[in-house]
């Protein structure tokens, strides 16, 4: 089993972080509910579509940065992004009184 010193330190899907800043920018063009549920439910389907990016120290974040910058990479995300909000608007999960457009 392994201890770690400083209990703040844990494993963290940069993925995450990469698909939330895409969203940001590529949702308000897919004609799609960007109330907080219909966002959620647009990241957890790009994320559960596209590979995981575990790291744990700026070491790791750093190189997870770069492969960012990469252009399959950003056109992984961004296709992973555009198909789930095609989903989302398909079939929101919202009531119709939550929907915020």
């Amino acid at each position: 089993m392994v201890e770690f010193l400083d209990e703040k330190v844990r494993p963290k899907n940069y993925m995450e972080d990469v698909v939330f800043h895409h969203l940001d920018r590529l949702l308000p063009g897919t004609n799609c509910c960007q109330c907080h549920i219909c966002r959620m439910d647009i990241a957890a389907y790009a994320l559960n579509h596209l590979p995981s990016k575990y790291v744990v120290t700026r070491k790791g974040e750093v190189y997870s940065k770069l492969a960012e910058l990469q252009i399959q990479f950003e056109t992984d995300v961004t296709v992973a992004i555009i198909k789930a909000a095609e989903v989302v608007r398909k079939n929101p999960r919202h009531r119709p009184e939550e929907k915020g457009d």
